[in-house]
């Protein structure tokens, strides 16, 4: 086989091997044992200890053909009975019969025995060998050589000696002489599988007694290699045991060696497990392989099966196994449905389905069907959705195959009666006894889920119910009223006219209105009221009553709810005062608002009047936030300094709010105060930086500051952060260059570069904050362009043109805006 590899011809450990010593080992005389008497040799002759060798070796070898011989000669005596009853022959013609076909076929008596046997079984082992020998035969074919017949021999072979062996051990040594050695394995383990999920070794080969005897029973749930293999119906395979770290018999001798491990079934139901252990590492099997070792367990199967008893047939024809009959007296003894299903096996003893054999006396279709319908029918005809989603066929399959219990809680049941599902919940326990499957379930009752679905109910909303007859004096509570009461369940419920002494005194009055409409007027009626319990604790609930008139129309029975609302009393206590702290916060935010936008307007004025200066025309506005929160620290300023010079800036403090506007306050100040010291632009914002920066909270702000020189027409100006004022000569708007200059605040000292500009007859100069431009859904460059556009229009009077800049703005922001424009005159 080119997929596993041949070991030499194994050694049969049951037979110890004395190995001749040396004469290197003799003694100077050549007496063994260190010149002890033991006989003298001469030179060349064989010492007493190698002639028992000689004598053990011919010996064993005797007896293995022996054996082989007496495998053989059944399976020619097979194949002698099978001619004699197909040629309608007798025995001694049958034998001529085979001689001649064995000669003419050119194989030896033993294999065309086999061949016969083959082609009369039509069994597992003779499709196995077929097969495998078409997947060797073409092979040999590519190879220009005969396929290999020795397959079938051996595995009939190790059949015959399986069927003839007395016990499980001499199973597993028939299995590793003719079968597996041959694939190169060294040892195999038999595992028969208990009621219980237990593992007992029943047989092996290739293992020391010692071993053996360590791993007699393994208990259920612990992880081993068959454990692994009974898991999956084509068996587990694994190239080398050091890989899982999964214990096993044999596992110290030769950890890297491959293992397999293959469910030993018949009929449905497994009875153990087939372990094989390689020396080497195991290579991916080729099919033909796989159903040889499938084959195998097949045989080993039938072998743990024979202690389980023989089944007899049953009354409807199916496999009754012993011991259903208790199984049955069993299920009668229950107070639950239980059905007792016994296998339904097809004619090649596969298993198809299962007869509902027994039905006890508390059954219950989910359909209503009478039990006479159910009892002796096939449980796919009976149940034909179990195949279906809730997969209940295959759990019983399962447990049927392994032995292992299954338990379910609401598993979804589903009948057809005349083609109409019908559905049921129920409770599902299914176990194996013996050669029969226990299949018990309960039925959930709607009315019992019903009520636990309003029990459950009641207890998450806190809801207690009562009713109270009031002609006897009964009274009933469940138990979560108990609860909301603080009282044990023993203890006596309390009616509702002593409803007041549990309550607080200040609700004596709403309880007393309470029970006037309900058992005065009879009409439904509810309130809220604070329950003192016996341990101290004051809950606030609420009631809800209604009057249960007989038939004279006199009152007869009141009923009703208690609910636990004490969460929703303080959550309702907590929202009122956050209302009040929000309403109190929003009274103090528009109080600042207000102030800031008085303090606003009284620096900067909407409109300013117009600043009297020889040769040029100013006009300045300023456009608050419509917004009240966000009135921010936007600023302007025009001013004829002692120098004759004119002052013009605007600035815009980061934020919004009182604090915006009062930095806003201080650095116009302050930079109106310095501009008398007749420093240039350039200085005077270094100087405004170092007053921003030691502000406190961290101000920061923007600026441009200009000086307007009359005599000359210049400009000279300069920027902190600040967009470039706008130049409109003629039909053209252009922003002035962008000098450097940092924004203030940002650092304690900063130097600002200065530009000058000549300014022409009817040139206009624009300064602006950002609110005039400025959108969420454009860049600054966009918006820029835009003014550009804007500006280009000019109107007759600079008045005219600052309010049409205010008017078409596109800015979206809602901030507050200053504009300062100048227009040279001639």
């Amino acid at each position: 086989m080119s997929d596993l590899r041949l070991p030499p011809e194994p050694r049969d450990e049951r037979v110890p091997v004395v190995e001749q010593p040396s004469p290197a080992d003799a003694g100077p005389a050549g007496a063994v044992g260190g010149g002890r008497d033991a006989g003298a040799v001469g030179p060349g002759e064989p010492s007493p200890v190698g002639r028992l060798a000689a004598t053990v070796e011919r010996l064993r070898r005797e007896v293995r053909a022996a054996h082989a011989e007496a495998d053989g000669r059944a399976l020619i005596e097979l194949a002698k009975g099978i001619l004699v009853e197909r040629l309608g022959c007798g025995p001694a013609e049958a034998a001529r019969q085979l001689a001649e076909l064995t000669g003419q076929a050119g194989l030896t008596p033993l294999e065309f025995a086999v061949d016969v046997i083959n082609q009369a079984a039509r069994d597992r082992l003779s499709e196995v060998t077929a097969a495998f020998l078409t997947a060797t035969a073409a092979r040999a074919e590519t190879a220009g050589a005969r396929g290999d017949d020795s397959w079938a021999v051996r595995l009939r072979s190790a059949e015959s000696g399986a069927l003839a062996a007395p016990d499980t051990q001499a199973v597993a040594d028939s299995l590793l002489e003719h079968a597996l050695a041959p694939l190169g394995a060294e040892a195999v383990a038999i595992w028969a599988l208990g009621t219980d999920g237990s593992l007992t070794l029943a047989g092996h080969a290739g293992f020391s007694a010692t071993e053996a005897g360590r791993w007699r029973h393994v208990p259920p749930g612990v992880a081993t290699v068959a454990r692994r293999g009974l898991a999956e119906r084509t068996g587990h395979w694994i190239r080398s045991l050091a890989e899982t770290g999964l214990p096993s018999i044999g596992q110290h001798h030769h950890p890297e060696g491959g293992r397999v491990a293959v469910p030993a079934g018949t009929g449905g139901r497994i009875h153990g497990v087939l372990e094989i252990v390689w020396p080497a590492p195991l290579e991916a099997p080729s099919p033909p392989i796989v159903r040889q070792v499938e084959a195998l367990a097949e045989l080993c199967a039938h072998t743990l099966g024979t202690s389980t008893g023989h089944p007899f047939d049953g009354a409807d024809g199916s496999r009754v196994q012993p011991g259903t009959t208790e199984l049955m007296d069993l299920a009668d003894g229950l107070h639950d449905p239980a059905l007792v299903l016994v296998p339904q096996l097809d004619a090649g003893g596969e298993l198809v389905d299962f007869r509902i054999h027994h039905v006890n006396s508390r059954f219950l279709d989910p359909a209503g069907r009478p039990r006479g319908v159910i009892n002796g029918a096939l449980l796919l005809e009976a149940y034909p959705m179990a195949a279906g989603h809730s997969e209940l066929f295959g759990r019983i399959e399962r447990v049927y195959a392994t032995g292992e219990p299954y338990r379910a809680h609401r598993m979804r049941l589903t009948a057809l009666v005349d083609d109409v599902p019908l559905a049921a919940v129920a409770d599902i326990n299914i176990s194996r006894h013996g050669g029969s499957v226990l299949l018990i379930w309960r039925i959930e009752d709607e009315t019992a889920r019903l009520a636990s679905l309003l029990q459950h109910a009641q207890r998450l909303g806190r809801i207690g119910g009562f009713e109270e007859n009031l002609l006897t004096g009964e009274i009933t509570w469940n138990g979560q009223l108990y609860h909301l009461y603080g009282k044990p369940a023993s203890s006596a419920p309390v009616p509702l006219e002593d409803l007041p002494a549990h309550a607080h005194p200040d609700d004596a009055v709403t309880i007393g209105r309470f029970l006037r409409n309900l058992l005065h007027h009879r009409r439904a009626a509810s309130t809220a009221f604070r329950l003192q319990r016996p341990d101290g604790v004051t809950r606030h609930i609420r009631v809800a009553a209604e009057p249960v008139l007989d038939s004279d129309g006199r009152l007869h029975v009141v009923r009703g709810a208690y609910q636990d609302i004490s969460a929703h009393h303080w959550t309702e206590v907590a929202l009122a005062a956050t209302r009040d702290q929000l309403a109190h916060t929003e009274q103090q935010a528009s109080e600042r608002n207000r102030l800031t936008l008085q303090l606003q307007h009284a620096i900067m004025p909407p409109a300013q009047a117009p600043l009297e200066v020889p040769g040029l025309d100013l006009a300045v506005r300023y456009r608050p936030a419509e917004t009240q929160h966000l009135v921010g620290g936007d600023w302007y300023d025009a001013v004829v300094l002692p120098s004759r010079l004119v002052l013009l800036c605007v600035g815009d403090v980061a934020g919004h709010g009182i604090e915006a506007a009062t930095s806003m306050v201080v650095l116009r100040n302050a930079l109106r105060g310095l501009a008398v010291t007749g420093a240039g632009p350039g200085q005077l914002l270094s100087w405004l930086n170092m007053v921003t920066h030691h502000l406190t909270g961290s101000v920061t702000a923007t600026a441009v500051c200009g000086l307007y020189d009359p005599d000359r027409r210049t400009l000279r100006w300069a920027r902190a952060g600040h967009l470039p004022p706008v130049l409109v000569r003629g039909a053209q708007a252009e922003p002035l260059p962008l000098v450097g200059g940092l924004l203030l605040g940002a650092v304690p000292e900063a130097v600002y570069q200065e530009h000058e500009v000549q300014l022409a007859v009817d040139d206009t100069l624009l300064m602006y904050t950002d609110g005039l431009i400025e959108r969420r859904d454009r860049s600054v460059e966009e918006s820029l362009a835009q003014l550009l556009t804007a500006a280009r229009t000019v109107p007759p009077t600079l008045d005219l043109q600052v309010d049409r800049l205010l008017t078409h703005s596109r800015s979206d922001t809602d901030d507050d805006t200053c504009v300062v424009g100048i227009r040279v005159a001639p």
